[in-house]
């Protein structure tokens, strides 16, 4: 009964309902990041019903995250992101689980960490990490979502087996600017925002088993002009 009630507003969806509840709250998800992008998905996947949340992050709460971290507070600071994320999560809905990992995705636990969830949330910010769940998914054939922000700019794309993936979209070189902190290029923080929670939306939709998702398409959004443009890509083979 008290599960009924929480989950009212997706059980009255028809393309969710009870079945597709039911799913939500029997899977388990990776989020690799507990920052910007983190921040909002882990919340929502909470607020879903997601019923076993892993949440990875290696660092502490800083004094600069608080301008889009908002799952983390200023009593926050110091203490690990991934615990910090449990209890902000557990806040929200006690009925869950939240494992919290403190610790980076490497070559050697790539496999076995994400082998272990139904689907992947890459929420992190630096190149090595995204071509690492990339890699790690096409060749284990676990989904994943990709969000990613820039200034006033985010992009978001889903990746399922079979499907285009980071490599196919971007390639996989380093460049000057791939691994610009936010703190130091600028970061519209309500952008970092609308990119988790499209994030965590691919997430309830695929394992709901509701809906289209952003695969073999990028979504890419701006926030100085307002704009919201989907382009189709290919996986390269």
């Amino acid at each position: 009964m008290n599960g009924d009630v929480r989950y009212r507003g997706h059980i009255s969806l028809c393309e969710i309902d009870l079945p597709g509840q039911k799913r939500i709250s029997g899977g388990r998800v990776l989020i690799v990041g507990a920052g910007g992008l983190g921040s909002p998905a882990c919340l929502y996947l909470a607020a879903a019903g997601v019923g076993h949340i892993a949440v990875l992050d290696p660092d502490t709460v800083s004094l600069s995250n608080l301008q889009r971290q908002i799952m983390h507070g200023t009593p926050d600071l110091g203490r690990p992101k991934s615990l910090s994320a449990r209890d902000s999560m557990l806040r929200i809905n006690p009925l869950i689980t939240v494992e919290p990992i403190i610790g980076s995705l490497t070559p050697e636990n790539a496999a076995e960490i994400i082998g272990r969830y139904d689907l992947t949330l890459d929420c992190t910010d630096n190149l090595a990490t995204r071509l690492l769940i990339n890699d790690t998914c096409v060749e284990t054939g676990k989904p994943y979502v990709f969000g990613a922000v820039r200034r006033f700019g985010g992009q978001v794309f889903t990746h399922i087996p079979g499907s285009a993936g980071y490599r196919d979209i971007f390639g996989g070189e380093a460049n000057e600017e791939s691994d610009v902190p936010c703190a130091v290029d600028g970061v519209l923080n309500t952008m970092v925002g609308v990119t988790g929670a499209l994030q965590a939306t691919e997430a309830v939709k695929y394992l709901a088993g509701t809906g289209d998702l952003l695969t073999d398409r990028i979504l890419v959004m701006d926030a100085i002009t307002m704009t919201f443009n989907t382009f189709k890509v290919t996986r390269q083979e």
